[in-house]
């Protein structure tokens, strides 16, 4: 059945429906799962074993006893906060676990009485409809390309460049050792070797890889775990180093809200030029106020 065919048949069904029933049948339409099978490729159904995997390994906030600096700004938030990985846990694992009482996505704001209010939740990893949106849609054609990931924790960023884009060379550097152990065991799984590579190191260290770098993925990368001086000081040699002409710059959220509380002077007038993201164009089921946190920069 070629598609006019097809998309006739579909609208007359939803025609036929009983009236009381059509509401109940749009919402399905809207929210199912169960056309998964249809849209799924081969990338997403990698990249869904990968977090399958790594949920195995982590705890299930998927922060580390290694990050004093995160689990210390959890809990200087003034709302009740929760990290949720984003690309470990979709909204479908969030229920899940809300339903076995391994979640809660609410407190109580009185012990002992029903007075409860939502906690927020916050994600240091991009989800699978955000990496694909970013490598489909964002981003352009990769091929030949060197891309970086800086801070690239559980390595999601990496194996969604190996999976939905075919640059040529991708680093995450990662300072949390446990970290990139995970994603060594990871890509050594999957062997995507060929093309990944993680190293172990600050990225202050790391002048050389950024120089040479066509991309540079920068997602809520410093703000849990540096304090303000050391990202002063981040900021500062990635703002001196990532200057090759014409190379992208992705980071959520944008750089000015990313330098506003910080003592560093960096013109960005002078060092990028925003691209405009067309969040409009991308068909996937997503979270349009996520895709709108992910700017694109362009190299001055």
């Amino acid at each position: 059945m070629d598609f006019p065919s097809a998309r006739q048949a579909v609208l007359n069904v939803i025609k036929g429906a009983r009236a009381g029933e059509l509401p109940r049948l749009l919402h399905w339409l809207r929210t199912s799962n169960d056309f998964d099978e249809f849209t799924c490729n081969n990338d997403d159904i990698i990249l869904k074993s990968i977090a399958e995997d790594i949920r195995h390994r982590l705890p299930v906030e998927a922060v580390l006893n290694s990050e004093h600096n995160a689990l210390q700004k959890l809990h200087e938030q003034t709302i009740p906060t929760i990290h949720v990985d984003a690309f470990l846990y979709d909204d479908d694992c969030i229920d899940s676990l809300c339903e076995e009482g391994k979640m809660s996505r609410n407190y109580c704001l009185a012990c002992g009485s029903h007075q409860t209010a939502p906690l927020e939740f916050i994600s240091h990893s991009f989800s699978l409809v955000e990496l694909k949106f970013l490598y489909q849609e964002v981003l352009p054609d990769l091929t030949g390309k060197v891309l970086v990931d800086v801070g690239s924790r559980l390595g999601a960023v990496l194996f969604g460049a190996y999976c939905y884009s075919s640059a040529s060379q991708i680093y995450g550097v990662e300072m949390n050792g446990d970290f990139c152990q995970l994603q060594e065991a990871i890509i050594s799984k999957y062997r995507f070797d060929d093309r990944i590579k993680v190293i172990n190191a600050d990225i202050c260290t790391q002048a050389s890889l950024l120089q040479n770098a066509d991309i540079v993925v920068m997602n809520n990368v410093f703000e849990y775990f540096l304090d303000r001086s050391e990202q002063a000081r981040a900021w500062k040699i990635i703002s001196q180093n990532v200057r090759k002409p014409g190379s992208l710059l992705v980071t959520v959220p944008n750089l000015e809200k990313s330098l506003s509380e910080l003592q560093v002077d960096i013109q960005l007038n002078q060092w990028v030029e925003a691209v405009p993201v067309q969040y409009d164009e991308f068909l996937e089921n997503a979270d349009r106020e996520a895709l709108e946190q992910i700017y694109l920069y362009r190299i001055l």
